[in-house]
């Protein structure tokens, strides 16, 4: 397999069931894969930008794991990419250090994936809020590779030893369905 970067963007890793499961499974399944925990390194997000440019340079798989939190990815997540994705570096006239790179999503929602439509509370699709993953695919000479995600793993269903094993059980399918998309890149 190509050399892939894993960029978690949880804010709280040690608080998440889902995100958690996935990272674990991640480096089990893919001891190879470089796993970037945001939340641990940059707690005061203070980025340093050299070291994860770094990183971005010997990818050839970026996978961003993040929970959605209020439609996007979390606060860290955005700081890492305002920090690291800058001119000059992704994009500008000389900014083409990730051009072909693949960019794959992998991400968790609270909501079950009903409310995600027109007609459901959110009012838009999953794949409408990812709009802005794809531009900066576009802008970045990035290829948006997919996105895999899990809904319905809230916090609020973790009330009981079963339940917190039943979300396990679904984010470890969740890793396996993102590492079969991993394969084919």
């Amino acid at each position: 397999m190509k050399n892939v970067l894993i960029i978690s963007g949880h804010t709280n890793l040690a608080a998440s069931v889902a995100n958690k499961t996935i990272l674990e499974t991640l480096n089990e399944r893919l001891p190879e894969a470089e796993i970037v925990k945001l939340d641990e390194l940059y707690p005061d997000f203070k980025i340093d930008v050299e070291a994860e440019q770094q990183k971005l340079l010997r990818a050839d798989i970026i996978v961003l794991q993040f929970p959605l939190f209020w439609y996007s990815a979390p606060s860290i997540l955005e700081r890492w990419m305002e920090e690291t994705f800058r001119h000059g570096f992704s994009h500008g006239n000389t900014g083409d250090k990730l051009k072909g790179k693949k960019l794959v999503l992998s991400f968790t929602t609270g909501a079950p994936e009903a409310l995600y439509s027109h007609k459901g509370a959110m009012g838009y699709t999953i794949d409408e809020f990812l709009a802005c993953y794809k531009a900066t695919c576009r802008l970045t000479h990035m290829e948006y590779s997919g996105s895999v995600y899990t809904c319905g793993v809230s916090y609020g269903n973790r009330t009981t030893p079963e339940l917190i094993e039943q979300q396990r059980n679904i984010s470890v399918a969740h890793t396996e369905r993102l590492i079969e998309l991993l394969e084919t890149l």
